[in-house]
């Protein structure tokens, strides 16, 4: 595989990624990150990274619209539930 097809691919997966994310609002973020130790922050955050270093000014919040499909507080009023506080104690301990 030439480098080229393989941006192309990588690129479709992370647009598939992100739209099954937003498919799916009714997994929280804290969900992801006490499962697979990433979310839709980490995603806007890892975008705006990668931005920075291809030369392009992109900020945070710029990045989360994109991952989001939305401003992040639109998202989070409409989605965003209060974490259980077992939910925040295992996101706790995974931080440690």
């Amino acid at each position: 595989m030439n480098p080229e097809l393989q941006k192309e691919i990588e690129a479709a997966a992370f647009r598939a990624l992100v739209g099954h994310l937003r498919e799916r609002s009714d997994v929280q973020n804290i969900d992801l990150m006490n499962l697979a130790g990433f979310c839709r922050n980490c995603l806007s955050k890892w975008y705006s990274t990668a931005a920075g270093e291809n030369g392009i000014e992109l900020n945070y919040e710029d990045a989360r619209t994109i991952v989001y499909g939305m401003p992040y507080s639109e998202w989070k009023a409409k989605h965003q539930l209060e974490a259980s506080a077992e939910k925040l104690k295992v996101f706790d301990e995974s931080q440690k």
